[in-house]
This record gives structure tokens, C-alpha cells and sequence, in this order.
């Protein structure tokens, strides 16, 4: 290996460490507060982005069901041909987008805003039509991206990531929800073996 390369790969974990160090400094208590709320009294979830931002939304939608809140993930492609029907008002749509104007996501905004959807959207820009559209916007802070064009999706899916496992942390404890319960849905593998002795 080329001692640029071992250099690029050690200083990937000094920018994400620093990203997650410096995104407590933009964590508003009363915007997360009204989203937890919203996602404790939500009928169903649903979660959606492109791209990476569309993979993390994955990974929320299993971390909600894993502490049984009913969730999926909602393709940007097959919302706009039906998919939006597992949505009824007073459930909650989670976007993700850096920038908060992926065109695909508009006109399921849309969809949402008609149907009394409540919106939760997580993004860098505060001003974008992602953010202004929604009832609580969670700010995204990414200081780089870790390759040295700073162009993929590195640091901002590390990011994004953070603020779903804080969310999922604070409703565990809004919750009250039981590592028993855990263990009745989560019997496989090495998890499930522990949790279940």
C-alpha cells in the first residue's frame, strides 16, 4: 500500500471523530424534543431518501422496528406510484438530504403536506424547500466528506447515521421499552442467544 493511501485512511477516522464531536454543537433540544414526540405517537413511520442518504433511511426504519415502532422505508421511485398509500394522516415521513432539494423528494413533500402527514426532515440547509415544508427540521452538520475530493458520501452518511441512533436512543427511554421485549422479536444469531438466556 502507498503511504498516502495508509495517510487518507487514518486521517478518515480523525475528520468523522471530529464531525461527531462538533454536530453537538448544533443539536437544538427543542426541535429533537418535537420529534420524538411526533415519531412516540406516530401510527406508522416511514422514512425516505436517495441515495446514500436513501441507505441510512434503511437502517432507521429497522432501528425503529427493532423497538417497536411500526416503520419502512419508502422508495423515492415507488412512492410517487403508489408506495405513499402506507401513509395515513397523523403518521410521520422522515426525509434525508445534505442539501434538503433532492427533486425526487418534492413531490412526496407534497404528497404528505395533502394527506396530514407529519414531516420530520433531517438536512444541512435550513432554508430548502425540504426544511420549510416540514413540521421539525433536525440540523445535519458534516464538516468533509473523507476523500480527498471531498465529494463522497462519507462523513455525511456517519453523520446522518448519529442523529438516527440519537433518536432511537431517546425513544427507548420515552418508551420505556424493555430489553424482554427485545428478546420476544430478536431471537437469532449471537444477540439473540444472549438476550434470550
Amino acid at each position: 500500500m502507498k503511504k498516502e493511501s495508509l495517510n487518507a485512511a487514518r486521517a478518515a477516522y480523525e475528520i468523522e471523530y471530529e464531525c461527531i464531536k462538533s454536530m453537538l454543537d448544533y443539536f437544538d433540544d427543542e426541535a429533537f424534543g418535537k420529534a420524538v414526540e411526533l415519531l412516540k405517537a406516530a401510527p406508522r413511520i416511514g422514512a425516505c431518501g436517495c441515495g446514500h442518504s436513501g441507505i441510512i433511511c434503511q437502517h432507521f426504519a429497522h432501528l425503529m422496528c427493532c423497538i417497536e415502532q411500526p416503520a419502512r422505508f419508502v422508495s423515492p421511485a415507488e412512492a410517487v406510484h403508489g408506495g405513499m398509500g402506507f401513509l395515513q394522516k397523523g403518521d410521520v415521513m422522515v426525509f434525508a438530504s445534505r442539501g434538503g432539494k433532492t427533486k425526487e423528494l418534492l413531490p412526496i413533500l407534497a404528497i404528505c403536506q395533502k394527506k396530514g402527514i407529519k414531516i420530520i426532515t433531517v438536512t444541512e440547509n435550513l432554508e430548502s424547500p425540504l426544511s420549510t415544508g416540514a413540521d421539525v427540521v433536525l440540523k445535519q452538520y458534516v464538516n468533509r466528506e473523507t476523500d480527498k475530493y471531498n465529494s463522497q458520501s462519507t462523513t455525511s452518511s456517519t453523520a446522518l447515521c448519529m442523529i438516527f441512533h440519537a433518536l432511537q436512543t431517546a425513544l427507548i427511554e420515552e418508551t420505556d421499552y424493555k430489553n424482554e421485549q427485545f428478546a420476544l422479536i430478536h431471537p437469532g444469531g449471537a444477540v439473540g442467544e444472549r438476550l434470550n438466556m
